[in-house]
């Protein structure tokens, strides 16, 4: 905990620029460490509030804190947010003109700058290495520090400069190493690397209550996609493809349906890519479609969902992906949608682009735990949770696709025996596809030359089709029923519990996944005009949160910043609801600072009460 006198300075401090009468119970262990001067590794989810976490105490302490983050868009986001709170802030980077560049230098040198953000490929330089050790560090700060691991799902080579500069200092800082996912692997990597061996490591929970998780199986991908986002047309939203070309597809789809949509990927020009990423962050579209080149480079805070066109290939890159929705706090959904060619996609990529064995060994390794999350029967927010080794007292969260209850139940036991029954008399030798073909009844040509059709159980699940048998299958190894091996072609494998099943011990009660059929479109016209009528109908609802929300865009065109640095929708939120008078009573309104209220205040309680406010305190 904050104590003392340091406690109340940090949440004055809190107050005055935040809004926040007190640290939410996540922030205040690293918030105490770096105010003792004590190195701190924080693994917090997306969302937490990590950011103040160093930016308070970088306030109250003397000297500089130089923050080394991954991505320019998220230095110049983050160095944005913090000047509209009159906060002495700056970055260097790349996108810095030479004169622009020493002006923020000669700035740091006259004390005049308490957070410097840097990229670590800064650090490539070492006349800019002495220029840092000549200045009085206060604190080091690592975001997204588990880029510095190559066991990571992010891994940057750059950051592996970081341990070597702290190491040169003559006399370190306090360092605080954040990051919202991270293994044990990763985790050890990272007090390797940075030299934390000795830190305090604050581990908050992975879970993020305000989120909805779902797996949908649809019949057809890209109607499912259209049709969600046309019932959502003021959501701010992400899709998230593996391809470029299923960015360009998608994006295209649904401008000719008349969606503000962009576009986000590897392929395109730097000017482009920044055009793109603006475009989005101001408000200008609603909807961003991105590889996960996209991933840590969003910093919105009121994306409403997220939609992943295709299953990511870990647990990791899926967390971080989907925890770009509901930053602000409010409730959000994310969304996957799985097709089984996804995974011949990323076994086939793995398998081409990972040469060393046991690496190749840990990544189809994660790719079977993604698959299992895709057809598991359980609470996909504890199975996510479990995952990152958080054990959880409840089985249901009652706001998943599975507890919410998608899928019927029913007894599968005579099929899961069957097909247990057929890896057992075939010795644990084959793959999905071939005890599918066994108990399904296909006479194919290899099941016939190795006699496998003669078996007992040769068409016991004849009244099945072969997607249906191997969709079990999944769910039997989600379950524990079954493993699978790691390699090219993987072998299915009794488990213990597999074993009780056949032997007659232990039923198995199959949830059914939906598969879900999207309606044929209605007529259009080429130029989605009504789609384009839709969406102005729906946006026009005379609703006082919409009129905050215009409000909001048309401040934050004329500061020429994202609108969320305005307010975060969770602002608005309580604005509409508590309908405050004065701006005394708008104070009081958890997320208004002193800055922005004297920025701000008097236009907001005019639309809130038709210009009949009081302006006293």
């Amino acid at each position: 905990m904050v104590i003392g006198v340091a406690h109340k300075a940090a949440e004055a401090a809190l107050e005055r620029y935040f809004g926040y009468p007190s640290f939410r119970p996540a922030q205040e262990v690293p918030v105490a460490s770096l105010l003792a001067n004590e190195d701190i590794l924080a693994i917090m989810p997306t969302g937490a509030g990590k950011s103040i976490c160093f930016q308070i105490p970088a306030l109250l302490k003397q000297g500089l804190t130089v923050v080394f983050s991954p991505l320019i868009s998220l230095m110049q986001d983050q160095v944005a947010g913090l000047r509209m709170q009159n906060i002495p802030a700056a970055f260097i980077n790349s996108t810095l003109e030479r004169n622009t560049a020493n002006r923020v230098l000669y700035e740091v040198r006259q004390g005049r700058i308490k957070l410097l953000y840097l990229a670590p490929e800064r650090l490539g330089s070492e006349s800019f290495q002495q220029f840092l050790r000549e200045m009085p560090l206060a604190q080091i700060i690592i975001d997204e520090a588990h880029c510095v691991s190559q066991w990571g799902h992010d891994f940057r080579p750059s950051y592996q400069l970081i341990g070597p500069f702290l190491d040169s200092l003559p006399k370190r800082p306090v360092v605080g190493a954040f990051t919202a996912s991270a293994t044990q692997e990763v985790e050890a990597d990272m007090k390797r690397l940075l030299g934390l061996e000795k830190a305090r490591v604050h581990v908050t929970g992975f879970d993020r209550p305000n989120l909805s998780f779902s797996v949908v199986h649809p019949d057809k991908k890209l109607p499912y996609v259209l049709e969600y986002v046309r019932k959502r047309p003021n959501d701010n939203g992400v899709i998230y493809c593996s391809t470029r070309k299923d960015v360009e597809m998608v994006y295209g789809e649904l401008v000719k349906r008349g969606v503000e949509a962009g576009y986000y990927h590897g392929g395109l020009a730097d000017e482009v890519r920044k055009q793109q990423q603006d475009l989005y962050a101001y408000d200008k579209v609603k909807v961003m479609v991105a590889t996960n080149a996209f991933g840590m480079g969003i910093d919105k805070s009121d994306v409403r969902y997220v939609l992943h066109y295709q299953m990511p290939s870990t647990m990791e890159g899926y967390y971080q992906e989907a925890g770009r929705a509901g930053r602000d706090g409010a409730p959000a959904d994310c969304v996957l949608l799985y097709n089984g060619r996804d995974v011949m996609i990323h076994k086939y990529l793995i398998e081409q682009s990972v040469q060393e064995p046991n690496r190749r060994r840990i990544e189809l390794m994660k790719l079977q735990r993604m698959i299992d999350y895709c057809f598991t029967g359980q609470c996909l927010r504890r199975y996510m949770l479990s995952y990152f080794g958080e054990n959880v007292p409840w089985q249901r969260c009652d706001h998943c696709s599975t507890c919410l209850g998608k899928g019927a139940e029913r007894d599968m036991t005579k099929e899961a025996r069957a097909i247990i029954h057929a890896i057992d008399m075939t010795e644990e030798r084959y793959g999905a596809s071939m005890i599918a073909a066994i108990v399904g009844g296909a006479r194919t040509e290899r099941v016939v030359r190795s006699g496998l059709d003669r078996l007992p159980v040769f068409g016991s699940l004849a009244s099945l089709d072969d997607s249906e048998i191997k969709g079990f299958i999944k769910q039997l190894v989600a379950m524990g029923y079954l493993q699978s091996t790691y390699g090219k072609y993987p072998i299915l494998q009794i488990t213990p519990g597999g074993e009780e099943v056949l032997a007659g011990h232990s039923k198995v009660t199959e949830v059914r996944r939906e598969i879900v059929k999207v309606r044929s479109e209605a007529p259009r016209s080429a130029n989605g005009a009504m789609h384009k009528q839709a969406s102005r109908t729906l946006a026009a609802k005379d609703s006082l949160f919409e009129r905050l929300r215009q409000l909001r865009k048309r401040l934050a065109a004329e500061a020429g910043v994202p609108p969320y640095h305005i307010f975060p929708d969770t602002v608005l939120i309580d604005m509409a609801a508590t309908k405050p008078k004065t701006l005394a009573q708008l104070f009081q309104i958890k997320g208004i600072g002193e800055v922005k209220l004297k920025k701000y205040g008097l236009s907001f309680l005019q639309v809130i009460t038709g210009g009949t406010h009081e302006s006293g305190r």
